[in-house]
């Protein structure tokens, strides 16, 4: 196969290493947005940047710029965007455009579109795949999803992932392209269950480095994950997804990891927010994006328009937005009414 990776950061890197690495010896081209990274990855053989220590295959090749973009579009067999949510809109306009038609498309980012990154009469707070399905109807398209950190994947550690899309062709490209001995793909048709799942992790892990980072003790944090999955589920079912997607590696595998390892970004702004440090302060010793943070708020605010109750959630977003501070947040969790587990 002929794949194409466009954007750079730790996890496209990763997946573009992993797919070079298959034993069917496929092409992969890694297309980076910045022309300086790009050289300096094709020379270095390295992601200084995000990878630091991991050899680039000789195979793999590193190129930037538009023409680059559209000859890799057009000649590949799929194309994976490794974009950040906020980005994925204007990449795939780019490849609206091109003559990718027949290419299947995947993308890596998980979250929901944040407000400034759409047009003012359009609507905010949509899933990729909604984004897609607005903005590049023809594309037959999908998201690569699940349990799963960059650094692991890089260095060949064992995954497995899942390939989701309402295209049978989709799901069978991300298969091909990817199942080998390192990584396993699962495929799901259902594309708005695996994304719920992978957005909202990420706030629910905020919460359990927060209590971790207070030292609540080990069934809290037992406690968070298992209430937490119970919020995602009535989230995406709400949306459309089938609750048992949230019993796979896209729901609870996914909310395990990134609740319970220290990889995780967003389990970093909660032990950072719970030692003291603002949330600017977290952002800024982080150096890579939490997506948690964008997205919390619109998650709470379509929960709320479907009249879904997500109490660890509102939380998190009441600590962001500073209305309470750690200990204040625990004690708004605790102090709810009783009601029934289910």
């Amino acid at each position: 196969m002929k794949i194409a990776v466009t954007g750079a950061g730790a996890w496209g890197t990763a997946l573009a290493l992993a797919a070079s690495r298959h034993p069917a010896k496929h092409g992969v081209l890694l297309w980076a947005r910045d022309a300086a990274q790009a050289q300096a990855m094709q020379q270095r053989r390295e992601n200084a940047r995000y990878l630091p220590g991991v050899e680039l295959p000789q195979a793999l090749l590193v190129q930037s710029g538009a023409a680059a973009l559209r000859r890799a579009a057009s000649g590949a067999d799929l194309i994976v965007i490794a974009t950040p949510v906020a980005g994925l809109r204007a990449m795939l306009a780019a490849l609206r455009d091109a003559p990718v038609h027949l290419s299947p498309v995947a993308w890596l980012c998980k979250g929901f579109e944040p407000a400034d990154a759409v047009a003012a009469d359009q609507p905010a707070g949509l899933l990729p795949h909604e984004i897609q399905r607005q903005s590049a109807p023809g594309l037959r398209a999908g998201a690569l999803s699940g349990p799963s950190f960059a650094q692991e994947v890089a260095h060949g550690q064992p995954a497995a992932l899942v390939a989701a899309s309402a295209h049978p062709e989709v799901r069978a490209a991300l298969v091909q392209a990817l199942h080998g001995p390192a990584l396993r793909i699962y495929a799901n048709s259902d594309i708005a269950g695996v994304e719920v799942g992978g957005a909202v992790k990420n706030v629910l892990a905020i919460a359990t480095g927060l209590a971790d980072g207070l030292q609540l003790g080990q069934n809290a944090r037992a406690a968070l994950v298992t209430r937490g999955l119970a919020e995602i589920a009535r989230l995406g079912v709400a949306m459309g997804a089938r609750a048992e997607t949230f019993m796979g590696l896209s729901g609870l595998g996914d909310l395990v990891l990134t609740a319970t390892g220290d990889l995780s970004r967003n389990r970093q702004v909660g032990l950072k927010l719970a030692s003291g440090m603002t949330l600017t302060q977290t952002i800024d010793s982080l150096g890579h994006v939490a997506e948690g943070v964008y997205s919390a708020r619109t998650i709470a605010r379509r929960a709320a328009q479907l009249g879904v109750e997500m109490p660890i959630t509102e939380c998190v977003v009441a600590l962001l937005d500073g209305r309470l501070n750690p200990a204040e947040a625990v004690v708004a969790l605790m102090g709810r009414d009783p009601k029934g587990e289910l």
